[in-house]
C-alpha cells in the first residue's frame, strides 16, 4: 500500500536532489488529467453517471471499473464504493513507478439525519 510519509531515519537527511519530487509531480498531473476524463463525463452524461451508479448498487465491481476504462483513462484505478457513494484511487499503471495517488470521492445518496 502507498505510504505518503513514510518515517526518516534519525539523523542527518540526504542532500537535497528534487528530481524524484519532480517526476513525482509530473506523474501527478498525470493522474489529474485523467481524473478530470472521468469527472467530465459523470458530471456531463447522466446515463454515464446511471450507469456507474447501477453496477456499483448491483455489487458489479467489474463492470465499473470497464465503465471507467472505456474512458481511455491509463491510469491504474481502484475503486471502492457504498450506499453513500464511491471513491477512485487512481495510481501510476502497472509497471511504473509508484509514486504518487489521486483519491476522489464522490456522495450520490444522501441519507436523512438520524434522529433518536
Amino acid at each position: 500500500m502507498f505510504t505518503p510519509f513514510p518515517r526518516m531515519p534519525a539523523g542527518p537527511y540526504p542532500p537535497i536532489d528534487p528530481a524524484l519530487f519532480s517526476q513525482s509531480a509530473t506523474t501527478a498531473q498525470t493522474l489529474m488529467n485523467d481524473a478530470a476524463t472521468v469527472l467530465k463525463k459523470l458530471a456531463e452524461s447522466r446515463s454515464f453517471a446511471a450507469s456507474v451508479m447501477s453496477a456499483a448498487q448491483e455489487g458489479k465491481t467489474d463492470e465499473v471499473k470497464r465503465l471507467i476504462r472505456s474512458l481511455g483513462i491509463r491510469s491504474k484505478t481502484d475503486i471502492y464504493f457504498n450506499p453513500d457513494g464511491i471513491r477512485l484511487t487512481l495510481s501510476p499503471p502497472p509497471g511504473a513507478f509508484p509514486c504518487c495517488q489521486l483519491v476522489i470521492g464522490l456522495r450520490w445518496n444522501v441519507f436523512p439525519p438520524f434522529h433518536g
